[in-house]
């Protein structure tokens, strides 16, 4: 079992993704925003991250370029999850550190591939 913070500031989103994330075994931490998602990082020290790009205070491209750059949380895999759908989005995403990019609405399957392939057996 893992444990996967989720941050999104839809709380629906946020209770769509975790009830997947839970069905699958993991345990679910959530964050509303890039900010907390940074801090939630930093505390929890997380398995894995599911990160929406649009946010308030901090977005998505930022928290991931912050927790991909400090030395504390620069080994936790952070999947982009979003509405943002353009090739310049996803190159963009993955240069910020992200380690996977995946398109809002969520399909389950492809969501599920994604944290088979990042998270350790």
């Amino acid at each position: 079992m893992a444990r996967i913070l989720i941050v999104d500031d839809s709380p629906s989103q946020l209770l769509g993704i975790k009830r997947i994330v839970e069905k699958l075994g993991h345990e679910a931490l959530t964050a509303e925003d890039g900010a907390a998602g940074v801090e939630a990082a930093r505390r929890e020290r997380p398995d894995l991250i599911l990160m929406d790009v649009v946010m308030p205070n901090l977005n998505g491209f930022q928290a991931t370029r912050t927790i991909s750059k400090d030395p504390d949380t620069s080994h936790i895999p952070v999947v982009l999850v979003t509405t943002k759908d353009q090739e310049t989005d996803k190159v963009w995403g993955l240069r910020q550190g992200a380690k996977a990019y995946v398109t809002k609405p969520i399909k389950e399957e492809e969501l599920v591939i994604t944290l088979k392939e990042l998270l350790p057996a």
